[in-house]
């Protein structure tokens, strides 16, 4: 892209832009006189928030929040019965100094005896958020909602005093990650470009005709030209779930609607076999189609490669020879390695065939409580996404440089939780000697603390806060401030060995597993696997397999970070149709999410399933590590340090994830090893401080443009 087209590109988004502004504004006056309805409705003596949320499209919460007199009665006697949660007694953890191994100045942990305790109120009953967990599981990047200072923080849960939260520390009963006795199937797999009707089928590439992107001109074509049947079709550029986006209000909806049309011959699939994979799953960007003929004989899935890696514009049949490189490097870890539909799927089968069958662990890793696994699902976040504005930076950049971490998630896969936690209380930690503390801190933990920000602070925050909103998370760094969280390990180590002043913390309670290794041989083969398409990508001769290669070395990353969210295992979401005709039967606690005039779309939670796979505490783990390291991390081989905690202050401008957003270019070393920072995009000033995310992406793609860096295969 020229100077010319880039010019027009941004008018183009403006344009779009202002379209959006109006589209909002109207589906808000919509949504005004909708709920003027509702409440008019509310008036009648025989209303009834279950026979009005179908009709409104609209959940029973979300209609009882508008009409609060269709509550339930004894919802408000509940909500009156509730008492303020119970603050446990505390173990400060102070700053002093004194030497911990890898850090600058680490503060010795002074432990205070706990005072009295208070009289304890009843403890609030621990439920996890309904989440919509993505096909590769976890969780959307998209920044959070600015948090005001009028927004009250959400409140994030506790474990309950005495035998009732000490019953949670234990494992569920006949759940465990075994080495599976089997070997996947292989599916036969075409590659459709829906934009060029380019059909990639084993080694053939044929030409469809297309006269629309819906899912049944897609499967009639298909079949026409492979007869025998496709078991997934990959669309690998078109996004044909999008074709008619600009006829519903959320991009979300236009793909429910694709996905639910009615198809002749064709039905939703429902499941064979051991194949628990049923249904569509509704997903803005990489959504799953699955249909099976009414006759039975056939099976098929429509999913993007978005899922797997970028495919960057390559047609087809680069795609292909990626997916056909990628598992041949696969087997020459695993020799029973298939690639399924999704790098989640793959990933964690995959690591199952490392799971020992001999040994320490032959009977599998144990799958925590429930009441665990869902306390780790609410308080243990993800990526860490922030913008910060001014006056914390200036209002003109001196230039804005990104570096992003290479394969992060790989840097953090050598020690893992493991084993039946213990519960650590403020008591119990108090009562330990310095080392202990030491000890444990440096750990596999995940603990609950209050958190004060030092009174001379002036960097960015360390420990994420809870912020309203379902996921949100934010960073405070007002001198001063106090603060109820969970956090990893790795973050309380950061927190009280940063490299400019220790921070208070209050341990609260916690969960210390024993440390283990079950990711380590997983990840180690990953590694390998990516170091050698990487250099493929590097050194082919053919610049078709070259691509290839770097396609495959980005699977190979997905594979593992995919992998790991699939571990977190959110609650699941079931998605169903009702027809209009019975809206009355559309589950109470469903959510609408699409209709037409003959059918009625809708999503609900279903809780956790039977996971044998489920760890949580791995992935919470992980992602701890990954934070803490975008903030300071030891290049041993270099005698130095990197990550924001390492610039001056005001220097930092965003976190995306593995990604730190500066104001000037930093000497941090770069390898090519998982971890690594690598400088990818440096935009000259002066630079308008972003004040949106919008404004960010446009900027770091601007900066990525003006940078002409070394290509380093299989980066990040």
């Amino acid at each position: 892209m020229d100077a010319k087209a880039y010019s027009a590109a941004l008018a183009d988004l403006r344009k779009d832009r202002d379209q959006i502004k109006h589209a909002k504004a109207a589906l808000a006056k919509l949504e005004a006189a909708r709920d003027k309805k509702i409440r008019a409705l509310a008036a009648h003596d025989k209303a009834n928030a279950e026979r009005i949320a179908p009709a409104a499209g609209l959940s029973f919460a979300d209609i009882v929040q508008i009409a609060p007199s269709l509550a339930p009665e004894n919802l408000a006697a509940d909500a009156q019965a509730r008492q303020p949660a119970h603050t446990p007694s505390s173990t400060s953890i102070a700053g002093q100094s004194t030497a911990l191994p890898d850090s600058q100045a680490a503060p010795a942990v002074a432990a205070e005896q706990p005072g009295p305790p208070e009289t304890p109120a009843p403890a609030p009953t621990m439920s996890a958020p309904a989440a919509h967990p993505s096909p590769e599981g976890v969780e959307p990047t998209a920044a959070p909602e600015p948090v005001t200072a009028a927004a009250p923080s959400r409140e994030l849960p506790s474990i309950p005093d005495g035998a009732d939260g000490d019953r949670w520390f234990t494992h569920t009963p006949n759940l465990a990650s075994t080495h599976p006795n089997f070997i996947q199937q292989a599916r036969s797999t075409v590659f459709l470009d829906t934009t060029t009707g380019t059909l990639v089928h084993r080694d053939q590439t044929l030409r469809l005709n297309l006269p629309d992107t819906s899912a049944a001109t897609i499967l009639r074509a298909v079949f026409h030209a492979v007869p025998e049947g496709p078991e997934r079709i990959f669309i690998t550029a078109g996004d044909p779930w999008h074709h008619q986006a600009d006829q519903h209000p959320f991009l979300k909806d236009a793909v429910a609607a694709w996905l639910n049309a009615p198809i002749p011959g064709w039905r939703t699939d429902t499941g064979r076999g051991k194949d628990k994979m049923a249904g569509h799953f509704v997903h803005p960007r990489n959504p799953v189609g699955r249909y099976q003929s009414d006759n039975g004989r056939h099976h098929v899935e429509i999913r993007s490669v978005g899922e797997w890696f970028d495919p960057e514009g390559a047609d087809p049949t680069i795609v292909r020879d990626a997916f056909v490189l990628l598992w041949k490097t696969l087997r020459a870890h695993w020799n029973d390695a298939v690639l399924m539909g999704s790098p989640s799927q793959t990933g964690r089968d995959l690591w199952t065939r490392t799971i020992p069958t001999r040994g320490q662990h032959a009977d599998g890793y144990p799958v925590l409580s429930e009441e665990l696994r869902g306390l780790l699902h609410t308080t243990a976040g993800q990526g860490r996404t922030e913008l910060i504005t001014p006056p914390a930076v200036p209002d003109k950049l001196p230039a804005l440089v990104e570096y992003d971490r290479t394969f992060a998630y790989a840097k953090h896969t050598w020690k893992s939780p493991v084993g039946t936690p213990r519960r650590i209380t403020a008591a119990t930690f108090a009562s330990w000697s310095e080392k202990e503390q030491i000890k444990a801190l440096y750990g596999c933990g995940h603990w609950h603390v209050r958190v004060t920000v030092p009174d001379t602070w002036n960097h960015v925050g360390i420990l994420p806060a809870p912020a309203p909103g379902d996921r949100a998370w934010h960073y405070p760094a007002k001198p001063g401030t106090t603060f109820t969280t969970w956090a990893g390990g790795p973050e309380i180590h950061t927190a009280l060995a940063n490299p400019i002043q220790p921070w208070r913390i209050e341990i609260l309670d916690g969960l210390l597993f024993d440390d283990g290794k079950p990711l380590d041989d997983w990840a180690k083969k990953l590694k390998e696997a990516w170091s050698a398409l990487a250099a493929q990508a590097g050194l082919h001769g053919d610049p078709n397999q070259r691509r290839a290669a770097r396609l495959a070395s980005r699977a190979v990353r997905s594979l593992l970070l995919y992998g790991i969210g699939s571990f977190a295992q959110r609650p699941r979401m079931v998605t169903g149709t009702t027809p209009r005709t019975h809206e009355r039967d559309v589950p109470a606690d469903a959510e609408i999410i699409g209709f037409t005039d003959e059918q009625i779309t809708w999503q609900r939670p279903t809780g956790f399933t039977r996971d044998p796979n489920a760890h949580p505490e791995w992935a919470a783990t992980i992602w701890s590590g990954a934070r803490a390291a975008l903030l300071s991390q030891r290049h041993r081989d270099d005698n130095t340090y990197a990550g924001a905690l390492h610039t001056p202050p005001g220097s930092v401008v965003a976190f995306r994830t593995d990604a730190v957003y500066l104001t000037a270019p930093q000497p941090w070393p770069y390898h090519g090893q998982p971890g690594d920072y690598l400088n990818k995009g440096h935009l000259p000033g002066p630079v308008p401080a972003p004040a949106t995310e919008e404004q960010l992406l446009a900027l770091r793609d601007a900066g990525r443009a003006a940078l002409t860096p070394t290509t380093i295969p299989g980066e990040s």
